[in-house]
């Protein structure tokens, strides 16, 4: 009973106490206010004076750190208004709704919604009626031996990946591109025709124009209707960009707890290490390799891990896909290469292709699908062996061919590989609204080699 009333007795001390305390901010710099006085946990969020419109108001603020007595506070809007000394409250002193911050939607009356960072909506349907909850995307050590095994095929709808790049439920894939070769057009395919139940889609640092038209002309009504998009446009805060793909993976793990077949779009992973890196940069973070921090290289494989057969059930599954943005360089990227070490697999991009009018324009040499071979039957995969092999030999003689030098008898596998080759392109390129079954690629593709001993 004693025990009781002295615990009581510390809570109402520890109320009072902080109604009294606030920080001041030290100095601004770049993305970074660094304040002392605030004695509140790394995560948290408190508000900051401004002068904003010639009126005294606040700016919303996120704690990302701190070095000694200086806590690091990064804006979830801007800096602008903010003076020397501005006071720094936590969200109780100053009777605010912290709970718009720290409390996001969950339930399945976020599908066909776009939502923000902060779970609000964006596309003026009226308040989310879900209850809303806090998330920790930090959570514990999952055990690898309680993830179910890769062993159903995902069909995608998008033929070059269902018979040559065969993806199972629970995989993560990796879209390797350079700018404007035709990845958005990929997403949307894969977003269209895939056999899922939820979509999930994080659009971090896209220009506001291309949202607009991913959502009205890419994804189409059909398939809104079962998504959810999280929306960080390029003109906010890293913060925002960060934490949609944060949120975005934690709804993607709500419905796959309730036993749901979930693929999860984030476009562009690069983006977000982007937006890490200029966090990191600004908090004094050293940089290890072109500008990006050693913390990065543990951060992607944490959130890529969140994805996968993680539902202890076995019943759901979150198949990802992850955008990486070549940027002309792709042999000394590191997020590039960070992706492909932890990643399933890989579809790549070919510029040479997309400038041929050749869509989607796949490399299928250098992409790579790491589940294929466990989860298709021996024929298919040997067939898919064998066409990959006809490219890659049709390539490596593709200046010979042309200049009428090659004289035929000389390479049996070159000699099919020229026979078949205006087949085979057709076979590789599809239009954006044409959905090819798995089963239906799999009879092109037989009926592609029917003339082969393979």
């Amino acid at each position: 009973m004693w025990f009781d009333r002295i615990n009581k007795f510390e809570k109402k001390i520890s109320l009072i106490t902080r109604d009294f305390l606030y920080g001041r901010v030290l100095s601004v710099n770049n993305l970074i206010i660094e304040a002392t006085g605030v004695y509140l946990p790394v995560g948290d969020f408190c508000f900051v004076e401004r002068i904003y419109r010639e009126r005294l108001s606040t700016a919303v603020c996120k704690i990302v750190g701190f070095k000694k007595k200086i806590v690091f506070l990064i804006p979830v809007n801007s800096l602008d208004g903010i003076f020397p000394g501005s006071r720094v409250f936590s969200g109780y002193n100053i009777n605010h709704n912290i709970s718009e911050y720290v409390k996001f939607p969950f339930g399945k009356h976020l599908l066909g919604r776009t939502l923000d960072s902060f779970g609000r909506p964006l596309d003026n349907l009226g308040v989310i009626k879900s209850k809303k909850k806090s998330f920790n995307f930090f959570k514990s050590f999952t055990n690898p031996l309680q993830r179910a095994p890769i062993t159903k095929i995902l069909d995608t709808g998008v033929r070059a990946i269902n018979s040559l790049l065969t993806v199972g439920r629970g995989q993560r894939m990796g879209i390797f591109s350079q700018p404007g070769l035709g990845k958005s057009m990929l997403l949307g395919m894969i977003s269209r025709h895939t056999d899922a139940d939820v979509i999930i889609v994080s659009m971090v640092g896209e220009r506001g124009r291309e949202v607009k038209e991913f959502i009205d002309n890419i994804l189409g009504t059909d398939s809104l209707k079962k998504s959810v998009l999280i929306i960080s446009p390029a003109d906010v805060s890293p913060l925002l960009k960060i934490q949609s793909v944060q949120y975005a993976t934690s709804i993607a793990e709500y419905f796959c707890k309730k036993d749901n077949h979930v693929l999860l779009i984030v476009d562009s992973l690069t983006r977000y290490a982007m937006a890490y890196r200029e966090i990191s940069n600004a908090m004094y973070e050293v940089p290890v390799l072109k500008g990006y921090p050693a913390s990065i290289f543990s951060n992607i494989p944490y959130l890529i891990e969140r994805t996968g057969n993680v539902n202890s059930t076995g019943l759901g599954s979150i198949t990802s896909f992850y955008t990486v943005l070549t940027e002309g360089d792709e042999y000394n990227d590191p997020i590039l290469d960070i992706a492909k070490s932890v990643l399933d697999g890989h579809v790549i991009l070919s510029q040479i292709l997309s400038e041929t009018g050749h869509y989607p324009a796949i490399d299928i040499e250098k992409s790579i699908s790491r589940s294929m071979h466990s989860i298709v039957n021996k024929d298919h995969y040997n067939k898919s062996i064998y066409l990959k092999k006809l490219i890659s030999c049709h390539r490596r003689h593709k200046d010979l061919i042309n200049l009428g030098v090659y004289s035929s008898g000389n390479n049996k596998l070159l000699d099919e590989a020229i026979s078949v080759w205006p087949i085979l392109e057709k076979f590789l390129q599809q239009r954006f609204l044409e959905r090819c079954t798995y089963t239906q690629s799999i009879i092109e593709l037989s009926e592609l080699l029917k003339n082969f001993n393979v």
